[in-house]
């Protein structure tokens, strides 16, 4: 029986409120990429007013993206990204967009399994990975990331109920714990009230020459960031399964939770405490998660930490499951997900992708938010607002599906090679994508099977 309604849209019955939803997201987005990506922003050299102004606007127009994009299509389909690309495009470029969403997925979850071990690292002796590592740090690190993906994969596996469970269990814990961490960092930079925060706001993000390796934030820099980089689940619709399990539309609004009490708080807490470090010993550049959190709040830290991994890496392990199980639908998805689970630990083995984190989101929203542009297109201009799952799935026309993103990515690829910062591209490309498609289905309209 299809539990996660993987081929159907989502019954009626089987839809959750709104709250869960507001849940889902807070525990989602106060995660395990908060803890390194607060840290980077300082790395990168960002100043104070750009990185909270940023952040204030770059997560509101994420928001509005989920809820004017997403949420009208997740709402009036309740099917999968997959399926209804299935039905859009057809079955062989969903295979193609598979291989490519499913890879993204697994490289991100790896991330967070890599934050997780970090804290395990405080309590266990292995050796832990510098900011600019490669490669596994050990046979010690290797064991650690291995468990821990195992028990991530577990829970992704299970399916939906699991995932939507863990988050309305976790997101209080993660809230508390990435405020703790801030509010212990402050009074170590020297701030008691606001008036102090204001005045030494400029020493704690000095907008100076960024560490070795690291690009240098502006401004325009945090917003596309902020706004982008989450592109493949808002812009790209990645989202739409989990969205179509919403009872209502305002639903949509439920990304504001992870926005603001994940990204902007958690983002800002996660960098005090890389300045308390850097105040200590201007030589220790190493992003740890593990170690900022336990000096800040001790046990409690690392348990935060730890569940900050889980509680992005569980819903994003689902996701890849689900794109690797549509291409045989017909096998179990329990077993596709361990598979899809073996991947994102060995990858996580790799600190690599943890330790350039702001690079990597910003090419994996470039890649695949184009995509969600191909079903915007489809869903609000071809067919007017009206969704047609019982339609058969298209057999011609399917190239323009891969003229249109591939096309766009190829366009996009020409600045990024000199340098542009991938964040920056991903607007352009998914508009890029949009109009693309809808030049060549006037010039060409597609046929139905």
């Amino acid at each position: 029986m299809d539990h996660d309604y993987a081929q159907s849209p989502v019954p009626p019955a089987a839809r959750g409120s709104t709250p869960r939803f507001w849940n889902l997201y807070a525990g989602e987005h106060a995660a395990g990429t908060e803890f390194m990506i607060g840290p980077l922003f300082i790395a990168a050299g960002v100043g104070a007013r750009d990185l909270l102004l940023g952040l204030l606007l770059g997560n509101l127009f994420a928001v509005l993206t989920w809820r004017t994009l997403t949420m009208p299509v997740a709402a009036e389909w309740r099917l999968t990204l997959y399926r209804q690309l299935e039905i859009v495009a057809g079955k062989k470029f969903v295979t193609v967009y598979n291989l490519a969403n499913a890879l993204l997925f697994c490289a991100l979850a790896g991330a967070m399994v890599t934050v997780s071990a970090t804290a395990v690292g405080v309590v266990v002796p292995i050796p832990m990975p510098e900011l600019n590592e490669f490669w596994p740090t050990g046979a010690g690190w290797i064991v650690v990331v291995a468990i821990i993906g195992a028990l991530f994969t577990l829970f992704a596996a299970i399916g939906y109920e699991w995932v939507a469970r863990v988050a309305n269990w976790c997101a209080p814990l993660l809230m508390v714990g990435f405020l703790a961490c801030g509010l212990t960092a402050l009074p170590k930079l020297g701030v008691h009230n606001f008036g102090d925060f204001t005045r030494l706001a400029g020493e704690i993000w000095s907008g100076g020459d960024p560490l070795p390796g690291q690009t240098k934030f502006t401004f325009w820099h945090v917003f596309f960031f902020s706004w982008c980089c989450n592109a493949a689940m808002h812009f790209g619709m990645a989202d739409l399964s989990i969205l179509r399990f919403a009872k209502s539309r305002a639903a949509g609004w439920a990304p504001a939770g992870g926005m603001y009490l994940g990204h902007y708080m958690a983002w800002v807490a996660a960098s005090l405490l890389y300045a308390v470090q850097l105040r200590a010993d201007p030589t220790n550049t190493a992003v740890l998660p593990g170690p900022l959190a336990y000096n800040a709040i001790g046990i409690f830290g690392l348990l935060c930490v730890i569940v900050a991994g889980w509680t992005t890496a569980n819903p994003t392990i689902y996701r890849a499951g689900l794109a690797v199980h549509a291409l045989h639908p017909t096998s179990s998805r329990f077993l596709v997900t361990c598979a899809v689970g073996v991947v994102v630990t060995i990858i996580g083995m790799f600190p690599v992708i943890a330790m350039r984190l702001l690079d990597f989101v910003g090419l994996y929203g470039t890649i695949l938010a184009p995509v969600g542009a191909l079903l915007a297109v489809d869903h609000f201009i071809v067919r007017k607002g009206q969704a047609a799952p019982e339609s058969p799935a298209r057999s011609h026309g399917t190239w323009m599906f891969y003229a249109a993103w591939l096309g766009a990515l190829a366009l996009c690829a020409i600045p990024l090679t000199h340098g542009v910062f991938a964040s920056f591209l991903t607007v352009p490309a998914w508009l890029l994508c949009g109009s693309l498609f809808l030049v060549l289905y006037k010039i060409v309209p597609a046929r139905q099977n």
